[in-house]
C-alpha cells in the first residue's frame, strides 16, 4: 500500500469521530455522535464526554421535573430500576444524581478558573491563526472583500498567502511546504510511526469538531462553494500540524489526551469494570428509558386502539392534501380535516424528487433533498409563454426590492460610507428599527401588502420536462419515464389507490426576521429549504396526460377529474398558499371552497400554537404573524421541539388523536405493498432522517454548550456558514437554547429518544432489518425504540428486543386523548 493511500485511508477512518455539520444557510439537524451509532448509546455518550467534554444524558432536575409532572409512569420506573439492580427509591436517586453532578460540576468550574489563569498555550495558538484562515476561505457570501487566491484550495491559498501573516512564527516554513497536503502530511509525521498516524489525525480533527465537522460535510457533500472553493481534510489537517509545528505544539496526542481511540478503550474499560448498579447502563439512561417507556406505552395503546375501530367506507373527499411528515404538520392536518371533508396525508417533504432547484431569480442553486439522497435531476424555474404581463409586475418589484437591499447593504457595511450614511439617513433610518422593535404587528401588515406583489410562481414553471441539449453538472429535467417513476413510488408509499377532485401536495417554509438559524425552520427534507418548489415538480408530473396514461398502466386508475396543485405551508403562520395558475376553469370552484377551508384551519391551528383557542382565535394568527415579522423575536416558532415519535401507517390510525406537533407521520397502508418495498423505502430514508433530527434536539437539549449553540443572544454568525459564541474560535454545531427552553432553566422539548411505531406485519419489518444492519442496529444499540402493530395478528403490538427478535407488548392504559381532537394549546415562552 503506498504512503498516499495509507495517508487518506487513516484520515477517513479519524473522520468518522466528528459529525458532520451544514452550513446556516441549509441548515441540516443531524446526530451529533453518528459516527458512534454502531455501539450502545450510553457507549457512545461516554465516548462523547472524553472527545468533546459532553454530557449525554438529561440533568437530575429534568428527571425529578418530568417524574413530579407524572410524565414517568411510577410502574415503569420501579420495574426498569429492579431490572437494573436499583433498589433506592426514586427521590433517593434523584438526590445521589443531583449530587454527582453538583460534584462534576464544582470540579469543571475549578478547571475553567484554572485555565483562565493559565498562560496562552501554543495549542491556543493553532486554534486562533486556524480558525482565523478559516472564516475568512469557507464563507459563503457574507464578505465584502473575500480572501485572495480561494480557487486554488483552502492549502494553496494559506501557503500562498501565508508571508503575509505576522502572526505565524515563520512564515517562510508555509512557502516551503511541498505543493501536495498529502506529501506535506508525510514530512511533518516523518518521525512517528504509520501506526499512530490515524491517532494523530483524530486528535487535530477533534480540536475543533464545528470547523471539521463543516470541512467534512462541503468535502462529502460539493456543491457549487465546494466546486468553487475546493477543500480537502489533508489540506486542512496539513494546515494544521504545520501550524503546529511552527507554534511549537506537539504533532501527537499529549499523554492523557483523548482521540477516538483512547476514548474506544476506555468505555470498553469502563464497561468491563461495571459502572452504578450493573456493567453497562449507567443510573440516568434508566431514567430515560423509563421516561420514553411511558411516552411510547401511551401512544402504541391509544394506535392499536384506533387499529381495532371499525371504520366506515367514506364518501370520495372533496380534495386530498399531502404534507410533510414535519411534526408541525400534525397540527395543521387535524384542523384542515375538521375545516371540510377532506383527507390529509404524509409524505417526505421533497416528495421523492431528488433534485437541484434555482429559482428564477437566484444566484446558485440548492439541493432540495435530504443529505442521504444525492440530487440527480436540474429544475430551473422558467417563465411561462403566457404570463409576459405578471412577470413585468414581478421584475418591477424585484429591481425596486434589489435596489433598497444594495443600497443598504453598500452604505451600511462599506467602512467608507457606514458613518455618513449613519449621519444623512439616520432619522429615516431609526424610525424604521423602531418600527421593527416596537410595532412588528405595524411592520407584519407592510410585509403582508408587499406580499401581494406578484410572485414567481404566478408566471413561471419549473423545467420538469428533460432537455438533452442542457449542459451543466446534473441533467435538467426528468424523462418521461422518470416522471412515472416518482409519481408511482409517491403512491405506493402512501399506499393510494383512490383520487379525489383536487390533490395538493403541500410543501412547507418558515418565515422569520433577524435568524441565524432561520434554514433549520424551513423543510429538513429539502436540505433545510422551502418545499414549494418540489411539491409543484410533483403536481407538474402528475398533471402530465403521458405519465397518468402510463400510471394507469400500473394500477394507478386517475380519473379524469382529478386535477394535482402544488401548495405551500408557512408553518409560521400557518398559512397555506395553493400555486394555482394553471388549474382549469372547471376546477376553480373547487379550489375557492378548499381556500376558504384552509383559512379556518389556519386560524384554528394558530389558535392552538398561541394557546388564544378560548379566546378570540382571529389573535392567534396576528400573534403568529407578529412573531414571523419581529426582528426581536428569539421564538418565531418552535419548530421540531418536542418530537418524540414517528408512526408510519394509514390516518385512521392517528385521524382521531391529539398528537400535539409531536410526532412525525408518514402514511403506509401495508395491504398494498405485499412486497414490502414501500416499508424498506420508508424505514431506510424517512426513519433515519426523523432519528436524525431527534438525536440533534436530544444532544442540543442535554449539552447546549457542547452540542447546541447558546443563547441566540450572544452569537456572531460568520460567513454565512455558522456562529461563535463571541468573536471567535470554534463554529457551534446544533440548535440555539432559544429553540430548545421555554425559559431559563425551564425545558421545552423534552429530550426523548424517537419512537417509532410501524403499521406492518412483523415478519415484513424483520426481513427490512435483517437486510439493513444499521437500522437493525440503531434499535439494538438504543438510537431509537421500535414497536410494530402487526394487522395480520389482530393489531397486536410488538417491541424490538435486538437480534431480529421481538417482545409481545402487555395492554397497558392510553393516555393519549382518542376523542375527536380538541384544540389543546402548546405553551408559548415568555421572551
Amino acid at each position: 500500500m503506498s504512503t498516499e493511500t495509507e495517508i487518506h485511508d487513516s484520515i477517513e477512518r479519524a473522520a468518522t469521530s466528528v459529525g458532520p455539520v451544514w452550513p446556516l444557510h441549509s441548515f441540516v439537524t443531524a446526530n451529533p455522535l453518528a459516527g458512534f451509532e454502531s455501539r450502545p448509546f450510553h457507549e457512545a455518550v461516554r465516548m462523547g464526554g472524553r472527545l468533546f467534554g459532553g454530557h449525554g444524558y438529561p440533568s437530575a432536575d429534568v428527571f425529578r421535573r418530568a417524574w413530579e409532572s407524572g410524565q414517568i409512569d411510577p410502574d415503569i420506573l420501579a420495574a426498569e430500576l429492579a431490572d437494573h439492580g436499583y433498589t433506592n427509591d426514586p427521590d433517593a436517586l434523584l438526590t445521589r444524581m443531583a449530587s454527582a453532578e453538583a460534584e462534576a460540576e464544582a470540579e469543571a468550574e475549578a478547571e475553567d478558573g484554572a485555565d483562565d489563569e493559565r498562560d496562552e498555550t501554543p495549542e491556543d495558538r493553532v486554534d486562533q491563526v486556524l480558525t482565523k484562515w478559516l472564516a475568512a476561505f469557507l464563507d459563503e457570501g457574507q464578505a465584502d472583500w473575500p480572501m485572495p487566491n480561494r480557487e486554488q484550495g483552502f492549502y494553496h491559498a494559506v501557503r500562498t498567502l501565508a508571508r503575509y501573516d505576522g502572526e505565524l512564527p515563520d512564515r517562510a516554513a508555509f512557502g516551503s511546504l511541498p505543493d501536495d497536503p498529502v506529501d506535506a502530511l508525510e514530512r511533518l509525521l516523518s518521525d512517528h510511526p504509520k501506526a499512530e498516524w490515524e491517532h494523530v489525525f483524530e486528535y487535530h480533527l477533534a480540536a475543533l469538531p464545528g470547523w471539521t465537522g463543516l470541512v467534512r460535510q462541503r468535502v462529502a457533500n460539493g456543491g457549487a462553494w465546494q466546486s468553487s472553493y475546493p477543500i480537502t481534510l489533508a489540506g486542512y489537517l496539513a494546515v494544521r500540524l504545520a501550524l503546529a509545528d511552527g507554534f511549537g505544539s506537539p504533532l501527537a496526542p499529549p499523554e492523557g489526551a483523548d482521540t477516538e481511540a483512547t476514548a474506544r478503550a476506555a468505555v470498553d474499560s469502563a464497561s468491563d469494570e461495571g459502572d452504578d448498579g450493573d456493567d453497562t447502563v449507567p443510573l440516568p439512561e434508566v431514567w430515560l428509558t423509563a421516561w420514553e417507556t411511558t411516552y411510547r406505552e401511551e401512544l402504541v395503546a391509544a394506535v392499536t386502539d384506533e387499529a381495532e375501530a371499525d371504520t366506515e367506507d367514506a364518501d370520495r373527499p372533496a380534495a386530498q392534501l399531502v404534507f410533510c411528515i414535519d411534526t408541525r404538520s400534525e397540527v395543521i392536518r387535524r384542523h384542515v380535516e375538521a375545516a371540510g371533508p377532506y383527507e390529509t396525508h404524509g409524505y417526505a417533504g421533497f416528495f421523492g424528487i431528488p433534485m437541484q432547484y434555482k429559482g428564477y431569480d437566484a444566484d446558485v442553486a440548492v439541493d432540495a433533498c435530504p443529505p442521504i439522497v444525492d440530487a440527480t435531476h436540474r429544475i430551473t424555474n422558467r417563465p411561462a409563454g403566457d404570463a409576459a404581463c405578471t412577470r413585468d409586475d414581478y421584475e418591477g418589484w424585484r429591481r425596486l426590492r434589489e435596489a433598497g437591499r444594495k443600497a443598504l447593504k453598500d452604505l451600511t457595511s462599506n467602512a467608507v460610507t457606514a458613518f455618513s450614511f449613519v449621519e444623512s439617513a439616520g432619522a429615516g433610518y431609526g424610525a424604521a428599527l423602531a418600527a421593527r422593535t416596537l410595532l412588528p404587528a405595524r411592520v407584519a401588515d407592510a410585509l403582508e401588502a408587499a406580499d401581494r406583489a406578484p410572485g414567481e410562481h404566478e408566471f413561471c414553471e419549473p423545467s420538469v420536462a428533460y432537455n438533452p441539449d442542457a449542459h451543466g453538472p446534473l441533467r435538467e429535467g426528468l424523462t418521461v419515464d422518470e416522471q412515472v417513476e416518482y409519481a408511482a413510488t409517491a403512491f405506493e408509499l402512501m399506499g393510494w389507490t383512490e383520487f379525489a377532485r383536487v390533490v395538493v401536495f403541500t410543501g412547507h417554509a418558515s418565515e422569520t426576521a433577524n435568524n441565524p438559524f432561520e434554514s433549520s425552520l424551513d423543510c429538513g427534507a429539502c436540505a433545510g429549504n422551502p418545499g414549494g418548489p418540489n411539491a409543484r415538480v410533483l403536481a407538474a408530473i402528475c398533471n402530465d396526460e403521458a405519465v397518468r396514461e402510463a400510471l394507469r398502466d400500473r394500477g394507478f386508475d386517475i380519473p379524469a377529474d382529478t386535477v394535482f396543485v402544488a401548495g405551500e405551508h408557512n408553518t409560521t403562520t400557518d398559512e397555506v398558499t395553493l400555486y394555482d395558475r394553471s388549474v382549469p376553469q372547471s376546477h376553480e370552484a373547487d379550489i375557492e371552497r378548499l381556500r376558504e377551508s384552509l383559512a379556518t384551519a389556519r386560524t384554528a391551528a394558530a389558535a392552538e400554537r398561541m394557546g388564544s383557542a378560548d379566546d378570540d382565535p382571529s389573535t392567534g394568527v396576528r400573534e403568529t404573524e407578529r412573531r414571523a415579522a419581529d426582528w426581536a423575536e428569539t421564538r418565531p416558532e418552535w419548530g421540531l421541539a418536542g418530537n418524540a415519535s414517528f408512526v408510519v401507517g394509514p390516518r385512521d390510525l392517528t385521524a382521531d388523536l391529539h398528537l400535539d406537533g409531536r410526532s412525525f407521520l408518514h402514511s403506509y397502508d401495508p395491504a398494498e405493498d405485499q412486497g414490502g418495498a414501500a416499508l424498506e423505502s420508508i424505514m431506510t430514508g424517512p426513519m433515519v432522517v426523523t432519528q436524525w433530527i431527534n438525536t440533534q434536539y436530544y444532544f442540543a437539549s442535554v449539552d447546549n454548550a457542547v452540542y447546541g449553540s447558546g443563547s441566540k443572544v450572544t452569537q456572531n454568525p460568520v460567513g454565512n456558514v455558522g456562529v461563535y459564541q463571541g468573536n471567535g474560535g470554534d463554529l457551534m454545531t446544533g440548535l440555539p437554547l432559544q429553540s430548545l427552553l421555554a425559559a431559563d432553566d425551564v425545558p421545552y422539548h423534552q429530550p426523548l429518544r424517537l419512537s417509532v411505531v410501524l403499521y406492518a406485519p412483523v415478519d415484513r419489518v424483520t426481513e427490512v432489518l435483517d437486510r439493513h444492519a444499521h437500522l437493525a442496529g440503531l434499535a439494538a444499540n438504543g438510537w431509537l425504540s421500535l414497536t410494530v402493530v402487526d394487522p395480520e395478528q389482530d393489531d397486536r403490538a410488538f417491541h424490538y428486543d435486538g437480534e431480529l427478535s421481538w417482545v409481545a407488548r402487555e395492554p397497558a392504559r392510553a393516555a393519549v386523548e382518542t376523542e375527536p381532537a380538541p384544540t389543546k394549546p402548546r405553551p408559548v415562552a415568555d421572551d
